[in-house]
């Protein structure tokens, strides 16, 4: 066939194949030139999931009547005008091929009112081909109407899913909307039915209950509210705790200068900073704001803008990787959500240890009156016995775990972090007793406290491990004879350039020839491991991300794996000091939460629900 130019209406389908896959696909278009005119206020009417219907009406500037046509004109927009404005693109549209490409596989009919004219303008497009413009009555801003989906291409109409699903799809992307721009208003309605509708929100707490309304107001209330700038890159947001991670990643928002995104680079920076708290398989919550300078991220790079590319990738991916890390890391037992209702965000209040006042052995065992059977009182004979002598015996049963500060004095007396005075009440309280040898109860200003012994112990003694690992430079162990390892010639080339950051891990490695590479020295906490498959990963790692991560995540499986095996383990009795020496341990340590696997070590029941679990007040 010879060489053609194609119709305009083919074009423009070609063009809705990119940009109009569906409902959904159709409202994010209508709705970001809503938001690019100023609108504050959206509304959206849907019928059969969107399929017959799609509505977008705003309170934006609108248009006059001569640039109707040029809206629904291929590559006219009043975003960009040159080179220097497509790549520090700061609206959310730019292409100025949604409106023409729309109109080619639907009946399109485009309503619009400036501030300064009587009266509105409106034009429509049937089969591709745009009408005229006629007076209309409207209201200041525009409102587009998108009815028949595909019905000049009814094989794409086939793959289109039931109407509930093309609904919860347009659904999930106004609840996002609602996320990137809490000042806006928004009201979706379904079949001429009321559906769902977020108010502006106007401070702090108005923004916790938008929150709510999108992932779940309990949910919203365990959210941690993080704020971090470094280098020209700001992230603010809200992060669920590990315990509330799910099954599949349905609550994951993330946004790069208002514009909602699903990027790789992001996905890993957030999965690694959730590594040593996640359990396997499952996926964090999380809601996060990147801004950013525009000409630091292409925007450019998917034509319906799901994706982004930044400028100095490695350099997002360390940002977001250790203000994440950083943030759950100091999170410690009676740290209080900052996203609880009418609370501002501000920095999680620590619990302060200062000079307080030690319980005496007398004391204690005043606290733990009728519990005799779970823990040993001193028989008649002892009756008359001194506290130094119980104190001097309590001491010597203390395992080497415990930090020397917790142990009891000859006097019988706690340590000053060991307990405190009823007043000042620690944020895990003080224990109760064992309960058959795997979890200890203890009381707090709240209620219950019970603590999964082995899980708790498990990530203190983890933390402590890498904390000795990480205060010295990787120490290497010399290997009697070089390991050569085949690897391709760029990944050789890449050993060789980047041999100082290897260096820097514990690995002393040179090119040893075209494609291969002589490993004389790997790191001293990764000995025993399959040198030449880590070998291979690292590299891969460097290709792809420019960093090298998987050193350090296989250091750390090896130190998980060693603390595992070093801490406390089920049936193992504990005396009272032991379990307070534990408690004090958890609210000091980081990520106390959840044990290396991501299992809950604790978990707290109030008073209250104590009481309706005995319908007491009823």
């Amino acid at each position: 066939m010879p060489i053609r130019i194609l119709p305009e209406i083919l074009i423009n389908q070609i063009a809705a194949g990119e940009v109009v896959e569906r409902p959904a696909s159709v409202l994010k278009e209508l709705v970001e030139n809503a938001l690019d005119a100023g609108a504050r206020a959206i509304e959206v009417d849907l019928e059969q999931g969107g399929v017959t219907l799609v509505r977008v009406s705003d309170d934006g500037l609108g248009m006059d009547a001569d640039q109707l046509p040029l809206a629904l004109t291929r590559h006219a927009t009043s975003k960009i005008s040159d080179l220097d404005d497509l790549e520090a693109v700061a609206t959310l549209g730019f292409r100025g091929e949604a409106l023409p490409s729309i109109g080619s596989v639907a009946r399109l009919t485009l309503t619009s009112r400036t501030a300064s004219c009587e009266h509105g303008w409106k034009v429509q497009v049937s089969g591709g081909r745009v009408g005229e413009v006629e007076p209309a009555s409207a209201r200041v801003g525009t409102r587009v109407e998108v009815r028949d989906l595909f019905h000049l291409v009814p094989a794409r109409r086939k793959f289109l899913k039931t109407e509930r699903t093309e609904f919860s799809r347009c659904e999930e992307y106004l609840k996002a909307l609602a996320l990137a721009r809490p000042a806006v208003a928004i009201r979706l309605t379904h079949n001429g039915r009321p559906c769902w509708q977020a108010l502006p929100a106007s401070d702090d707490a108005d923004a916790v209950r938008r929150l709510g309304a999108v992932i779940g107001s309990a949910l919203a209330e365990q959210c941690l509210y993080l704020q971090h700038s470094a280098g020209g890159l700001a992230l603010h947001g809200w992060v669920a705790p590990a315990t509330a991670a799910r099954s599949q990643a349905d609550l994951q928002f993330f946004f790069v200068n208002g514009r909602y995104v699903k990027d790789r680079l992001v996905a890993h920076a957030v999965r690694q900073a959730f590594a040593d708290v996640l359990y396997h398989g499952r996926h964090p919550v999380y809601v996060l704001h990147l801004t950013l300078d525009p000409a630091r991220v292409d925007v450019n790079v998917h034509p319906a803008k799901h994706e982004v590319r930044f400028r100095d990738g490695r350099a997002v991916h360390d940002f977001l990787y250790r203000s994440l890390h950083e943030a759950l890391a100091d999170q410690r037992p009676g740290d209080r959500p900052v996203a609880e209702e009418h609370a501002q965000p501000v920095a999680p209040a620590r619990w302060h240890y200062g000079p307080q006042r030690g319980l005496s052995l007398a004391q204690v065992r005043e606290q733990m009156q009728g519990y005799s059977q779970l823990y040993a009182q001193p028989d008649s004979s002892q009756d008359n016995a001194s506290d130094t002598e119980a104190g001097a015996q309590l001491a010597s049963a203390v395992p080497s775990w415990v930090p020397s500060r917790l142990v009891p004095s000859a006097g019988g007396e706690l340590a000053a972090e060991g307990a405190s005075p009823a007043t000042e009440v620690p944020p895990l309280g003080f224990a109760l007793a064992q309960l058959h040898g795997v979890f200890i109860l203890a009381q707090n200003a709240v209620g219950l406290v019970i603590v999964d012994m082995h899980a708790a112990h498990e990530r203190i003694t983890y933390e402590r491990l890498k904390s000795a690992v990480d205060s010295d430079e990787m120490r290497a162990q010399q290997l009697l004879v070089p390991r050569v390892v085949a690897v391709s010639a760029a990944e050789a080339e890449l050993a060789e350039a980047e041999s100082e950051a290897f260096a820097e891990l514990g690995f002393e490695l040179q090119r040893a020839g075209p494609e291969s590479v002589a490993l004389r020295a790997v790191p001293e906490a990764l000995a025993g491991v399959d040198i030449e498959a880590l070998l291979r990963d690292l590299l891969a790692d460097l290709k792809e991300r420019g960093s090298l991560c998987r050193a350090t995540e296989r250091r750390n499986e090896l130190l998980s794996t060693a603390a595992c095996h070093g801490s406390v383990r089920a049936n193992r009795r504990l005396s009272i000091p032991e379990m307070n020496a534990l408690l004090r341990d958890m609210e000091q340590t980081e990520r106390s939460g959840q044990c290396n696997h991501g299992r809950p070590t604790w978990t707290q029941l109030s008073m209250k629900e104590l009481d309706a679990l005995f319908m007491r007040g009823r």
